[in-house]
């Protein structure tokens, strides 16, 4: 069985998101959202009125994790 952690800190549009894999980052509003992942990928969102999102991962992992 594993085990999760997940603290945030907002300061101001800047997130700092705290979890057993690492620190990762987020900036913006509720129109654009760019998140870095511990692992350094980036995920960029755009909200469109009328509850539509779209969403791209940019980047690769630049560590592995691997689960027993």
């Amino acid at each position: 069985m594993g085990w999760h952690y997940r603290k945030s800190i907002k300061i101001g549009p800047f997130r700092l998101n705290l979890s057993r894999h690492g620190v990762g980052h987020s900036f913006g509003n509720r129109r654009l959202h760019v998140t870095t992942t511990p692992d350094g990928r980036r995920h960029v969102t755009v909200r469109l009125p009328g509850g539509f999102h779209l969403s791209k991962t940019v980047g690769k992992s630049r560590r592995r994790y691997y689960h027993y």
